[in-house]
C-alpha cells in the first residue's frame, strides 16, 4: 500500500484518487492553496500547469525524496491552439528542473476524468502511459496501481513526456470541438 497525496480536489484529483484506492493505498487530498505537508510517498499535481508550477517552486523541500506525479498538459487556454511550453520541452521536464531532488512522472495527461471512473475507453480498459527518468519511481506508480482497473504503461524516460503532452493536448481540442466527447479518448491496445 502506498501513501499518496492528491494536491487538486477537482475532477481530475477525485478520479486518479479513486483509482488508487481502488488499488488499496491510502489518498489524501489537499487543495492546490494549502499548506503542502504530512505529504505521502507518491504526490500527484492534479491541478493546472501554472499551479503546478507555482506549486513546485514553492514547496521544492516539502517535495525532495518524493515521487511527483505531473498530470498537466500546457495548453494555452486563451487560444485553445498550443502548447506553452518550448517544442523540444515538457511540463513535466520544467517540473524536474524545479525538484531536483524529486522523481518527476509524467502520468494521467492522456486520460479523461470520465475514463479514469469508467476504467474504460471504448471497449478498451483504461491506460495510464508514465514517462519518468526514475525506474524506481515508475515501479513505484505501477505498484500502487495494481488491482486498480487500469493499465499501466511505461512509456519510457521523461523526454516522452513531450509526446504525452502532444496527444494530451489533442485530445483535449478533440473533445472542446466536440469531435469526440469527454468519455472519449485514445486507448492502446495490444
Amino acid at each position: 500500500m502506498a501513501k499518496v497525496t492528491m494536491i487538486g480536489k477537482g475532477n481530475m484529483g477525485q478520479a486518479i484518487g479513486d483509482v488508487f484506492k481502488q488499488g488499496g493505498n491510502q489518498v489524501t487530498y489537499l487543495g492546490h492553496d494549502d499548506a503542502v505537508t504530512d505529504l505521502g510517498d507518491i504526490v500527484v499535481l492534479a491541478v493546472p500547469y501554472p499551479a503546478a508550477i507555482s506549486i513546485a517552486k514553492a514547496n521544492q523541500a516539502a517535495l525532495a525524496h518524493k515521487v511527483v506525479v505531473d498530470i498537466t498538459n500546457p495548453l494555452n487556454y486563451e487560444t485553445w491552439d498550443e502548447l506553452v511550453v518550448p517544442a523540444d520541452g515538457s511540463a513535466a521536464a520544467e517540473i524536474a528542473a524545479l525538484l531536483p531532488a524529486s522523481q518527476v512522472v509524467k502520468a494521467f495527461n492522456t486520460t479523461f476524468a470520465a475514463t479514469l471512473q469508467s476504467r474504460k475507453v471504448g471497449t478498451a480498459t483504461t491506460t495510464v502511459l508514465a514517462a519518468s527518468d526514475s525506474d524506481t519511481a515508475k515501479q513505484q506508480l505501477a505498484t500502487a496501481l495494481t488491482d486498480s482497473g487500469v493499465v499501466f504503461v511505461d512509456a519510457g524516460s521523461l523526454k516522452r513526456a513531450r509526446e504525452m503532452e502532444s496527444i494530451g493536448f489533442l485530445q483535449m481540442t478533440l473533445a472542446a470541438n466536440e469531435k469526440i466527447g469527454w468519455t472519449g479518448g485514445f486507448g492502446l491496445m495490444k
